[in-house]
């Protein structure tokens, strides 16, 4: 994906403010043989990117005073609740350099499978991304994942996925986690009657109260 940026000359928090009340977004540049490169993007087209998969996964083409370099997305800053995008980070990508990312999985031939066609089993997607070392060019903007041959009561685990070439799993000490797990669904049982008891019976009363004694009788 290839986006226009522009050059920014001033920082602080009164010059970003100045800039997205003009409908910009400020944001920075860094990484590679380069020195920190504070920009400017048109928020609208930024916003409308950010919804796209491939601009937080892939490696994106910007296009700066005139020339292009690649960069990828690595940090985003929302308003807490208005739809503002307020600062966004860029990392420059180097052709021989490894880099770390997170990946979209992309799940395919769920409903094929015998776990949820013949045992109706729902299938809960435990993780939906993983975080994987590759170069620039073997980065995929996702990596899919085949559910045809998930059966009853199973799980998939990530070294079940045959990643793409180039690409390492980083776990952080997670080792094998699970990916997709198939579970039965659950069905509510009526509760069954007391032993012995009656339908429509009324239940006894019970009480612990003693009878009041009668007073004793006085003398004449």
């Amino acid at each position: 994906m290839k986006f226009v940026a522009y050059e920014r000359a001033k920082q602080g928090t009164g010059a970003s403010r100045r800039l997205r009340i003009s409908g910009k977004t400020p944001g920075i540049v860094y990484g590679g043989d380069g020195q920190p490169q504070l920009i400017e993007l048109d928020h609208n087209a930024l916003w409308h990117a950010l919804k796209k998969e491939a601009f937080h996964s892939s490696i994106l083409e910007m296009e700066l005073a005139g020339a292009t370099s690649k960069v990828l997305l690595r940090d985003v800053q929302y308003h807490p609740f208005r739809p503002l995008v307020q600062h966004v980070d860029f990392q420059r990508v180097d052709a021989r350099t490894r880099m770390t990312v997170k990946v979209p999985l992309h799940f395919k031939g769920e409903e094929e499978s015998t776990a949820v066609k013949l045992d109706h089993n729902l299938v809960n997607h435990v993780m939906t991304e993983l975080e994987v070392n590759c170069l620039p060019a073997d980065l995929p903007e996702f990596i899919e994942v085949d559910l045809t041959g998930l059966t009853k009561n199973a799980t998939l685990h990530v070294s079940d996925i045959k990643l793409p070439k180039g690409l390492k799993y980083i776990s952080h000490g997670r080792g094998n986690p699970v990916v997709v797990s198939a579970v039965s669904p659950l069905v509510a049982e009526e509760a069954a009657p007391a032993e012995g008891a009656v339908e429509g019976a009324p239940a006894a009363a019970k009480t612990d109260a003693k009878a009041p004694a009668k007073a004793p009788a006085k003398k004449k």
